[in-house]
């Protein structure tokens, strides 16, 4: 009896041996304890959730720029436009000058050729009264019109005559580059309203980046809320994993997102 207790209690202490030996093994091989996995879990559920918060906010930034653009670009249009038609009528108003002053300069340059004084006179100062009162100084500097010159009572009936022998005088001062000053200002005020316009479409673009960003970073706080959930270590190291993927993809893309030109505390 002796001996058999004393070869079970032998056969006890190797087994025990046998079972510290598995567990020291066990433990060598385990990558992350149950408690290392718990405390990492906690830190990236904290990390991910401010991420998160993050880029809600910038997304929400980019959201009232793009507003706020659309807006202003909206009322830019509209001023332009209304340049625009401004410009087109002054356009017309001053052809429709220039075609009575180039009326007077037939009538004058026929008297001429016929020798008739009191023609030339009449017509000089038809001329002059009109385009003291018409003429603009783009116009006049286009067809070389000198009002201080033809109208200070210096032989202005001469002055006028001569004036009309240069062909700048009587060709039409409406080519399209002096035409398209008149819609100088109109066009910079539309470019002005396209580029903002541009830059509403780049914020509402950002702003669909950041949604999305959020939306991964959802799925990765889904997965870090659940690895508690698994009673298998690797199971767990497997969805902590995953949920780390989901966590750098969701960083870098957010990384390559422009943050908002104004807006919060971007100015």
């Amino acid at each position: 009896m002796g001996e058999e207790k004393k070869e079970i209690q032998e056969v006890k202490e190797v087994k025990e041996v046998k079972e510290t030996k598995a567990e020291k093994k066990e433990g060598k091989k385990s990558f992350l304890s149950e408690n290392a996995l718990e405390v990492i879990t906690v830190v990236l559920l904290g990390i991910t959730a401010l991420l998160t918060a993050w880029a809600s906010y910038v997304g929400s930034i980019h959201g009232g720029n793009q507003a706020t653009n659309y807006a202003t670009s909206n009322n830019l249009a509209s001023d332009g436009n209304s340049q625009y038609n401004a410009a087109v009528q002054a356009l017309s108003h001053d052809m429709g000058i220039w075609n009575t002053i180039s009326g007077y300069e037939v009538e004058i340059l026929y008297a001429v050729d016929a020798k008739d004084a009191a023609a030339i006179e009449a017509n000089v100062w038809k001329l002059e009264w009109f385009a003291q009162d018409n003429l603009t100084d783009e116009m006049a500097a286009k067809i070389g019109y000198d009002s201080a010159k033809f109208t200070d009572g210096n032989n202005d009936t001469q002055d006028i005559v001569e004036w009309l022998q240069n062909e700048k005088a009587i060709t039409s001062p409406f080519t399209q580059e002096f035409i398209d000053t008149y819609f100088t200002d109109a066009n910079a005020k539309l470019e002005e309203a396209e580029k903002v316009l541009e830059q509403g479409r780049q914020d509402n673009a950002n702003g669909d980046k950041f949604s999305l960003v959020t939306v991964i970073y959802s799925v990765a706080l889904f997965l870090l809320g659940i690895v508690g959930v698994f009673k298998n270590g690797t199971n767990k190291k497997i969805v902590l994993a995953i949920s780390v993927v989901c966590l750098i993809v969701a960083v870098v893309f957010m990384c390559t997102i422009p943050l908002p030109t104004s807006g919060g505390i971007f100015g």
